[in-house]
């Protein structure tokens, strides 16, 4: 698992409009890069609702705000428009960034395992290293908690 001073992992993948993202391309200003299982899903459309509407104040503290899930970039437009989200999503449909990070492990849901996305929220700062990290996160009073972060960091 990533920890805090660590240089975070680079990527390369396609977002809602299938253009492709870099992490070299957008380091230099704070990236709040969060987690989550899957589009169009209760805790997961609060989620991104919740960055969404606090989008003002992440931009204002020059952050950018990048979701990420398995999901394909056609699924990730619909969820888009569907919600009216402002934020960004990225397409790791093969789970490769999601490894990256720690965050694809065994879950267990009523009795069964499998393999899926922990909810997870990392802010990478200007320099590329991790920041600040959230596992396991609980999605109601989050992205308050994740913009206090940031604040701070920025002393």
């Amino acid at each position: 698992m990533l920890k805090v001073g660590d240089k975070a992992p680079e990527f390369c993948l396609p977002n809602q409009d299938e253009e492709e993202m870099c992490l070299r391309d957008i380091v230099g200003g704070w990236i709040v890069l969060y987690f989550y299982p899957k589009d169009n899903t209760p805790g997961c459309t609060t989620e991104a609702c919740d960055f969404t509407a606090q989008m003002p104040d992440f931009s204002g503290l020059g952050a950018m705000i990048l979701g990420v899930s398995p999901d394909s970039p056609k699924k990730h437009r619909n969820f888009i428009e569907k919600k009216e989200l402002l934020i960004t999503l990225l397409a790791d449909e093969e789970k490769e960034l999601c490894q990256s990070y720690g965050v694809w492990q065994l879950k267990k849901f009523m009795g069964r395992e499998y393999m899926g996305v922990v909810r997870s929220t990392f802010i990478i700062n200007p320099d590329g290293e991790i920041a600040a990290i959230w596992e396991k996160v609980r999605v109601k009073g989050h992205v308050d908690v994740v913009r206090e972060k940031l604040i701070e960091l920025q002393g």
